[in-house]
């Protein structure tokens, strides 16, 4: 079954969920035979990654608040920024110094079973 088709969802009655280290998800779409999803994700203060990442399917993602830190690149990426990072790319580690939500669009892939990939 695709993604849903919606018109305009009231999305603050959608569930938050836990991922990981109290990285907390909200589901705005999901296509459960092939894993796209499109979701918000929610940093706590003071998350520190501690993997580079690399994923086998496309990741965009969009800083809605806070900033997220590429421990790797020593660099900061604030509310704005956007990222679009096809199959093999190596990012991350990431930390959230003050927290940081994004939205994140997951595709291209068949095998996702959900939370952050790492290699």
């Amino acid at each position: 079954m695709p993604k849903p088709e919606r018109e305009f969802t009231d999305s603050t009655i959608l569930p938050w969920s836990p991922v990981e280290m109290g990285v907390m998800e909200k589901v705005l779409a999901e296509d459960p035979e092939t894993g796209d999803k499109t979701r918000l994700v929610r940093f706590p203060p003071g998350y520190e990654g501690r993997e580079v990442k690399i994923h086998d399917y496309w990741e965009e993602i969009y800083v809605l608040d806070g900033y997220f830190e590429d421990i790797t690149l020593d660099c900061k990426f604030p509310a704005g920024s956007y990222a679009c990072r096809p199959p093999g790319m190596t990012h991350g580690p990431f930390r959230t110094p003050l927290g940081c939500t994004a939205l994140e669009i997951l595709y291209g892939n068949r095998n996702i079973a959900g939370g952050l990939h790492t290699r």
